[in-house]
């Protein structure tokens, strides 16, 4: 059993404390003495050309101090994106302007036109109200496929068409793919589309700039997973601030499920106008600003191939996508149907030959990037969609079809690029098929078939790429960033620890965790242990929490740093203790020297480490602080297996989750409550874009989902209780914790597993159904039955 506050222990999160008697301290919380507000007004058309924008009413309104167009920031520079795709014909991506605020044209419902900085928020919108817009309506382009049309409406007048990049991998693959489909004894192909999201996090997108005449520095509070990567973007590409002059604060964050990554319009510009103001500027979202300006999730309109000879064994894989790119690129948004997707298109699976292509397009919608899972969920739910029907077409049973096929030798190279280091995805379904009680389901049907419902049972396995690897490696992929992960360990005289990491906290329990890593290494209290998050100013350079990357990344730099600690506490110990510094054990918070009874507690250590009078200063230089920076070998790869059933009311199209199992695999587990916790999320998640999200735009541009009346988010009457297991993992075998991560994998195997069920479910009472798409609303299911 692990010790209290320890590697294993299921410790009670110590942040939640603040949180649940709401003393919290969010960014909406931050207020300074003089501060003024800003109110943007947003293009209420998709497509036109911006004839004028006349402020002259406005500017004369009680309290407006300044307002500001696209002129003010025709000599700032655009909003940058961080990764660079090359297409499959060795062109980089077209790669448009995005402005701060919209210039000539608008190309997005919901782009800011102007802003009004006044006195009050209440203020700053009677004066945009009084702001008058003269915009030109020009045709827009929704549809993907109907954007790279010849003649489509061009989104970018100065880009050669509406596709950002046509990416093929692995293209010298392509034709030894196409082959293998000839040869095949059996081809199952689906068409199916991965439905655009809103990530809803609970807390909405705050900024506050602050600026200081006397020192020219800037200060910006914002949401953010990653404020070390703002301030890179924001100082070096935007508003050309050098860094040592910027300062990022991202305190407590209420959830960021991706949409937090990327830099925004907001956070630029409150910086930018704080100093033209000379006083504070602060913005806060309304959700109907959320709806319409933060990045949105997912999309992808994909056609998906499964070759397989006679023995059942998969020959060859091939997809080709349309992947939505809004009208301009968010920071990542390149990445996510590329490296994030394609590589992950092996699955659990040994597929010997596999194509993907993917085009990327324009379109005068919201920008969509990153959203929990990040191109594995649309990976996963291709994969395993096409797989459970290959197995309905050929009569076998899903599950052995799929064991027939897993993976067994480790480390496994895919044809994707990825090596695989450990995994046993039997081990998984075995488990899954005991959690699951896959033998009592038919009696479970039977009783549904009695009340007059229609019940299902839907298995999928995944596997997921976390902790986004190595720097150099992503590098030569396009990263315009490194993916490292820093951590500085300060030891305090009394033997107290303060962690600064590079990592951010915005939900998933890292000033717990953290804090059970370091008080293991080191056989002390975990009360001893702060961490500290967030702040550019008190951490070193880190790339933030993205990516199931946190306890990967992030816990390994911290590990590092602590051993450097602990190697030099050896050196001060072995000196009070007058033996060889080999001689030196550290165990349960005190030194020793092996094979005596003589030893000094951490506390004393430390102390002699500021008070340096039993030790030679020529050997040791007093204090007790290290630094270290970790940029992982190689990808870590949770996975597992899913099994849903549902009810499906004939009548209504109605669909219910009855039951739900997760059996994972992350490998070794810091707190499996915390895990518990995250898994949950991404299984609501997860169901909640199979049964009911679904972010929708009429022909013409107009967001037909902008606010909770018409966007349907997951409550706790559409969920089970979840049945889960993360027991018994495969350590990873290439950083010191032998953790994977486990944040996204709810929001990845779900959505398969629902849409199997369902299907399974139509199937079982006669309808010739073999795929609906996300989200399964009642209309859906009803018209599929019809």
């Amino acid at each position: 059993m692990p010790k209290d506050g320890g590697i294993g222990a299921s410790t009670k999160r110590r942040e939640d404390v603040r949180f649940l008697t709401g003393v919290g301290n969010y960014t909406d919380d931050i207020n300074i003495h003089g501060q003024a507000h800003v109110f943007f007004l947003r293009s209420d058309v998709a497509h036109g050309t911006l004839n004028s924008v006349d402020t002259s009413a406005a500017e004369a309104m009680d309290g407006v101090v300044r307002i500001f167009t696209g002129a003010d920031f025709e000599a700032v520079g655009g909003m940058p994106c961080g990764w660079q795709v090359t297409d499959r014909h060795g062109e980089v991506m077209q790669e448009p302007r995005h402005p701060i605020l919209a210039h000539q044209k608008v190309r997005h419902v919901g782009e800011p036109i102007a802003a009004v900085v006044a006195d009050t928020l209440e203020q700053a919108r009677d004066a945009a109200e009084a702001i008058v817009v003269d915009i030109a309506e020009l045709p827009a382009v929704i549809d993907m496929k109907d954007a790279v049309k010849d003649g489509a409406p061009k989104v970018h007048d100065d880009l050669t068409s509406n596709l950002c990049y046509d990416w093929g991998f692995v293209e010298e693959n392509k034709d030894a793919v196409n082959k293998a489909f000839e040869e095949a004894a059996h081809v199952t192909t689906l068409e199916l589309v991965n439905n655009r999201l809103v990530a809803n996090p609970m807390e909405p997108r705050v900024a506050v700039g602050e600026y200081a005449r006397g020192t020219d520095e800037h200060t910006l509070y914002t949401t953010s997973q990653n404020p070390h990567v703002i301030r890179l973007l924001m100082g070096a590409f935007v508003l050309g601030i050098p860094e040592h002059k910027l300062r990022v604060v991202a305190p407590d964050v209420g959830g960021g499920f991706g949409t937090k990554i990327f830099h925004y319009q907001e956070e630029a510009f409150c910086t930018f106008a704080a100093k033209a103001c000379n006083r504070p500027v602060k913005w806060t979202s309304s959700r109907t600003e959320a709806f319409m300006s933060d990045a949105h999730g997912r999309d992808h309109v994909t056609k998906i191939e499964l070759a397989l000879d006679a023995d059942n064994n998969f020959t060859a894989l091939r997809t080709d996508t349309y992947a939505n790119m809004g009208a301009y690129l968010s920071t990542f948004a390149p990445s996510v149907p590329t490296w994030l997707h394609g590589t992950l298109m092996a699955g659990n699976y040994k597929t010997p030959l596999i194509y993907v292509n993917v085009k990327a397009v324009f379109t005068n919608t919201v920008p969509v990037d990153a959203y929990r899972g990040a191109g594995r969920p649309e990976a996963t739910f291709q994969l395993e969609r096409v797989v459970d029907k290959a197995a309905r077409e050929l009569g076998v049973d899903p599950i052995a079809l799929r064991r027939q096929n897993f993976i067994t030798e480790f480390p496994y190279a895919t044809p994707v690029a990825v090596e695989y280091d450990t995994g046993d995805y039997h081990a998984t379904m075995d488990k899954l098929e005991s959690m699951g009680d896959f033998a009592g389901f038919a009696a479970r049907r039977a009783e549904s078939e009695k009340n007059g419902k229609l019940r299902g049972l839907g298995v999928n396995c995944y596997i997921e790429a976390c902790g986004i690897a190595p720097s150099n490696l992503v590098g030569q992929l396009g990263a315009r960033a490194g993916l490292y992960e820093s951590a500085t360990v300060r030891v305090n005289a009394t033997g107290g620890l303060v962690v600064m990491t590079g990592s951010h906290s915005h939900g998933q329990g890292h000033e717990t965790s953290f804090a059970q890593v370091v008080s293991e290494m080191i056989g002390i209290d975990a009360n001893m242990v702060e961490i500290v998050h967030g702040d550019t100013s008190k951490v070193p350079m880190g790339m933030g929490t993205y990516g199931s990357r946190s306890i990967a990344v992030g816990g390994s730099a911290m590990v590092r740093a602590t051993e450097k600690i602990i190697a030099k506490a050896k050196k001060i110990a072995s000196h009070l203790l007058e033996a060889s510094e080999a001689d030196i054990e550290l165990k349960d918070g005190a030194f020793s020297v092996a094979g005596t009874d003589k030893s000094v507690a951490w506390g004393d250590v430390t102390l002699a480490a500021y008070v340096p009078h039993n030790y030679p200063l020529e050997d040791i230089e007093p204090g007790l602080e290290e630094t270290a920076f970790y940029d992982p070998a190689n990808f870590t790869y949770p996975s597992g297996a899913y099994a849903c059933e549902v009810e499906v009311d004939p009548d209504t199209g109605k669909v219910s989750i009855e039951r739900f199992c997760a059996a994972d695999d992350f490998g070794n587990i810091i707190n499996p409550m915390i895990v518990t916790g995250q898994v949950h999320g991404g299984l609501a998640q997860g169901i909640g874009q199979a049964l009911l999200e679904n972010c929708a735009y009429d022909a013409d541009g107009q967001l037909l989902s902008a606010s909770y009346m018409d966007y349907a988010m997951p409550r706790a009457d559409d969920l089970p209780m979840f049945q889960v297991d993360h027991e018994d993992g495969t350590p990873c075998t290439h950083n010191p914790l032998g953790v994977k991560g486990c944040g996204e994998a709810g929001a990845i195997g779900s959505p398969p597993a629902v849409v199997n069920a369902v299907v399974d479910a139509l199937q079982s009472a006669g309808k010739d159904v073999t795929h609906v798409d996300m989200p399964l609303s009642p209309d859906r299911v009803w018209a599929a039955m019809q």
